[in-house]
């Protein structure tokens, strides 16, 4: 019983295994670019997986449009991280990289009269 599989499952293992052999194939073409560029992916993929979501109890309800929603599930069946996890983390990552959102969310906050 533990050896069943649905469709679906089938189906992402499937979708998983040629990015592995795409990955192997570009890794073993010399080449600094090459290189770089997937230690960036892998850097990036890391980052995310190893990012808590834990401790987040709070719910945003966001849209999107179709082409995200599919490029995030197409992401979600290549890694395996889920979309909360990626929306969380890229959330995170926009306003620890631009200061800015936070200068200005600031600058409103002083403004508000209570």
């Amino acid at each position: 019983m533990e050896n069943m599989k649905s469709l679906a499952d089938q189906l992402r293992e499937q979708l998983v295994k040629p990015a592995v052999r795409e990955e192997k194939v570009s890794a073993e073409k010399p080449g600094k670019k090459v290189k770089s560029k997937a230690k960036e992916e892998a850097a990036i993929i890391t980052a995310i997986l190893a990012y808590d979501t834990s401790g987040n109890k709070s719910m945003v309800h966001a849209r999107f449009d179709e082409k995200t929603v599919r490029t995030m599930n197409q992401f979600k069946m290549a890694t395996g991280i889920d979309v909360t996890r990626l929306v969380s983390f890229a959330v995170k990552h926009l306003f620890d990289t631009c200061p800015e959102l936070k200068t200005t969310i600031k600058q409103f906050i002083q403004n508000t009269e209570l």
